[in-house]
């Protein structure tokens, strides 16, 4: 398996990448994992996987927040060797240098090839990287989704944006999976707990914003929303160059450092998932907060990869024009869903019980399973 970054950089793809991996060893393959070394690679102590740390260089996401590292020569070469001991190769998404150098060897080799396609098109807003993106998705990724073995859409709206592909084989629509043992719902009085734990007002609404501090995210429309909003205590859980931090509001609070367990804390100490992104799959972080039975307010993009999910999910179009205006409007629907009006009124057990049936681990690694044996059926 090939990806960008190691599960440590904690990013989306990434963090999907480290429990597939494991769970398909735990189905019995001898698990590679190939990434570039910008964060500790995995040590996975007895687990039938190894990790193939790259080098390479990092300067998109340290200066732009885009997260594409270039692998070095040394990288290329290590990567030629690993495809060629592989029996298969599995790509998580196609843009990225690493992932498009393992499917040139694989190709060469006659490896087979399958291909977990998280995105389709970010809309920056910067109308150079838009361009950039469209020529990137026209000259590499579709030819690569069209000659790949088997290809894995992680969403509606990435399955649709590439509609009209000649694929060798019908595209699966695979979302990833939820740990119900570590998120899931709690009682007040728990909810209360895991408040003073982190320091936050009881009193006060909590809204939570967990992700990348990246500009698809929708930093600006969140720096807005905390300003229209100054009686609610705005949580961010993650890290990037558009550190909230830096907005100098005394109601918002940023931890850097939270992963699994302490993540799913902070998630019960919360009374909603609040995410004006673009540009994505069916985030994993809606998953995790609906199992922990919270109110999820995103936008509507969002909310189209999985119309499944689309009950317990309130909605708000992103006006890129108007930032104010979009910010204004989430603040709106948080409030409706603060009271617990419209999808937001759904019991907490409803959303975890849709979760761990809907987003099952187990059952998406052994789907994966079926589609890469089918694959070197073939080969």
């Amino acid at each position: 398996m090939v990806s960008h970054y190691f599960e440590s950089h904690r990013s989306g793809i990434e963090l999907i990448a480290g429990r597939l991996v494991r769970e398909l060893a735990l189905l019995g393959q001898e698990m590679v994992w190939a990434a570039i070394k910008v964060t500790p690679p995995p040590v996975f102590g007895g687990v039938g996987c190894r990790a193939v740390p790259l080098r390479g260089i990092n300067i998109t996401e340290r200066y732009l927040g885009i997260p594409f590292p270039i692998p070095t020569p040394g990288a290329i070469r290590q990567i030629r060797r690993e495809v060629r001991r592989a029996d298969a190769v599995l790509l998580q998404d196609s843009l990225y240098p690493v992932c498009i150098a393992a499917f040139v060897f694989a190709r060469f080799c006659g490896k087979p090839v399958v291909i977990a396609q998280h995105v389709g098109i970010v809309p920056y807003r910067n109308p150079v990287f838009r361009l950039l993106m469209q020529l990137a998705n026209r000259i590499v990724v579709r030819p690569m989704l069209a000659r790949a073995d088997r290809i894995a859409f992680f969403s509606e709206v990435t399955a649709a944006y590439f509609a009209g592909i000649d694929f060798r084989s019908r595209p699966a629509l695979m979302f990833t999976g939820v740990d119900s043992d570590v998120y899931y719902p709690v009682r007040v009085n728990r909810k209360l707990e895991c408040r003073r734990d982190f320091g936050l007002d009881p009193d006060q609404p909590v809204v939570l914003f967990v992700g990348r501090f990246v500009e698809k995210k929708g930093l600006h429309i969140l720096s807005r929303m905390a300003r229209i909003r100054p009686d609610i205590t705005w949580v961010f859980a993650g890290w990037g160059h558009l550190n909230p931090a830096d907005w100098a509001l005394q109601n918002v609070v940023v931890f850097s450092d939270l992963v699994g367990a302490s993540l799913a804390a902070l998630y019960q100490a919360s009374d909603l998932l609040v995410l004006p992104s673009k540009g994505e799959g069916f985030p994993l972080v809606i998953q995790e907060a609906l199992a922990c039975g919270l109110p999820v307010v995103c936008s509507a993009d969002t909310a189209r990869a999985d119309p499944a999910a689309s009950q317990f999910l309130s909605t708000v179009e992103l006006d890129e024009q108007r930032p104010d205006a979009t910010a204004l409007a989430f603040c709106e629907e948080v409030a409706r869903a603060l009271e617990g009006r419209g999808n937001a009124g759904a019991p907490s057990q409803d959303r975890f019980r849709f979760v761990s049936e809907r987003y099952c681990w187990q059952a998406t690694a052994a789907r994966y399973f079926e589609v890469i044996r089918s694959a070197l059926a073939e080969g």
